[in-house]
């Protein structure tokens, strides 16, 4: 006679890990993280990200600088056009319902 076996592994579809779980309760009983493989190959390629992120993060910085320096001109810019508008806009009252009774 078999004995039946009372748990079962099933692998993760999104992460690959792999799941025990118990038939009885359902329940998971172990976990396996999946193998990561490493990030860099030597400490060559890592130092080489690094700078690479580092001029990222100064070409961000210097373009934010930028928009910081030119938002003052922008912001009145659109106040100036925001009150040519109103100018040209008609200015009629508003009736409420209220004044409707």
């Amino acid at each position: 006679m078999a004995k039946k076996e009372s748990a079962f592994e099933v692998a993760c579809p999104c992460c690959g890990a792999v799941l025990k779980v118990d038939s009885a309760t359902h329940a998971v009983i172990a976990h396996t993280a999946p193998v990561r493989p490493k990030t860099f190959g030597d400490l060559d390629e890592a130092a080489r990200a690094m700078k690479e992120q580092d001029h990222r993060r100064d070409s961000i910085f210097k373009q934010s600088v930028e928009a910081e320096k030119n938002k003052a001109d922008l912001l009145e810019k659109k106040f100036q056009e925001a009150m040519k508008r109103a100018k040209d806009a008609p200015d009629t009252p508003r009736i409420r319902d209220i004044d409707l009774d």
